[in-house]
């Protein structure tokens, strides 16, 4: 699965974390009770790996994040 830099950040936006900085083309977001910052590129396409490592820092599985984008 594959889906747009925008419409992730959609995603991340609506879960609760805020936008930190960006650094190069890679954006960072924060929220509290993370351990790490969630980070994703700007690219027209966001891989699936980056999705899933992104997902396991916000402790929510692929059938959370697959209803939360169908609502959005």
């Amino acid at each position: 699965m594959e889906i747009h830099w925008r419409r992730f950040e959609k995603f991340i936006l609506h879960v609760g974390c805020h936008f930190v900085r960006k650094k190069g083309d890679h954006r960072i977001y924060w929220r509290e009770g993370l351990t790490r910052p969630v980070v994703f590129p700007e690219e027209r396409a966001i891989r699936d790996m980056i999705i899933a490592t992104n997902l396991r820092t916000l402790g929510m599985d692929r059938r959370e994040f697959l209803d939360i984008l169908r609502n959005l």
